[in-house]
């Protein structure tokens, strides 16, 4: 796979695995300073880090599922299980995630109450942000290399694998909803207003809620079936055309069955007075070309075009 897909399965999973103890550890520390403190903004985040740690197991699942081999029912596999599953991480984080914090917002704000020991929610909420920040820099190692010249922000919408980015905006929203629930504790314990606890919880759920529609929405893009970046698209045409026997490329249509599974299918005029054992030939070649360049490039048709009447004359 090359640097504009996004990122390879082996890579990803480093990062899942990385995300996963750092969220499970997360979680219990965030829920256990919620009972002792009674603060919403904690019992947000632990949520949070909850539906987080069940992500990385879905994303697990889905590369488990992917790697199935294909069957009369499947006969391009179940590659695009990684989309699937990809996809319900968006949900989750979207409902588990920002629909509870919302609620759990509006209520502390419309009932406040106390924080008991502030320094001990404050100092596991700053311990939670080193371990994110953990997990953060782990997904970006893992993802720079795929990267290339583009933004972040251009790695993720461009991205055909959907482990890194999934990971690289949970991990984002992460640090930014500790950010917040830090500045609701902060802010509650130094005015003496409690209802700054729960206006730091609403801000997390809103936050939660944004980042999963986001998700949610690139992910449906890739389940329905994503071409391939510019850039390949770009090396399937010049290695088709290198073919001395072929004169004209009519059309070139890709489609990523998996990050690493895409499916091209090519019209193409072939030479005049070809042999059918010829142009047996002439598509082997294309394909072996299109393979070189491009090897993600598993399952290529190639379809003969009617010659052009300047052609034929």
């Amino acid at each position: 796979m090359s640097a504009a897909d996004g990122g390879g399965h082996g890579e990803s999973t480093g990062a899942i695995l990385a995300a996963f103890l750092a969220n499970i550890g997360i979680a219990v520390t965030k829920f256990a300073g919620f009972l002792i403190t009674g603060s919403s903004s904690l019992l947000a985040e632990s949520i949070h880090s909850v539906a987080d740690s069940s992500n990385q197991g879905l994303l697990f699942l889905g590369g488990k599922r992917a790697a199935r081999p294909p069957t009369d029912l499947h006969p391009f596999g179940f590659g695009r299980s990684r989309y699937f599953w990809s996809f319900v991480v968006a949900i989750v984080l979207f409902s588990a995630g920002g629909l509870f914090a919302i609620y759990e917002g509006w209520h502390k704000i419309s009932h406040p109450e106390e924080i008991d020991s502030p320094a001990i929610a404050i100092a596991i909420l700053v311990v939670a942000m080193v371990f994110e920040g953990f997990a953060l820099r782990t997904a970006v190692r893992h993802a720079r290399p795929f990267r290339g010249a583009r933004s972040w922000m251009g790695f993720i919408r461009r991205s055909r694998s959907p482990e890194l980015p999934v990971l690289l905006v949970e991990d984002s929203a992460a640090i930014t909803g500790l950010t917040f629930a830090l500045a609701g504790v902060i802010l509650a314990t130094v005015t003496g207003e409690p209802v700054f606890d729960g206006v730091g919880t609403l801000a997390i759920g809103a936050l939660l809620v944004a980042v999963g529609l986001f998700l949610a929405i690139e992910m449906q893009s890739l389940l329905l079936g994503e071409a391939a970046v510019p850039e390949q698209q770009a090396a399937i045409r010049e290695a088709a055309g290198g073919v001395p026997e072929i004169v004209r490329i009519v059309h070139v249509l890709t489609q990523h069955l998996s990050p690493d599974d895409l499916l091209v299918a090519i019209k193409v005029e072939f030479e005049p007075g070809l042999s059918a054992a010829d142009a047996g030939r002439v598509i082997d070649d294309c394909e072996a070309r299109i393979r070189a360049a491009v090897p993600i490039a598993t399952r290529i048709y190639i379809e003969p075009a009617a010659p052009r009447a300047e052609t034929r004359d």
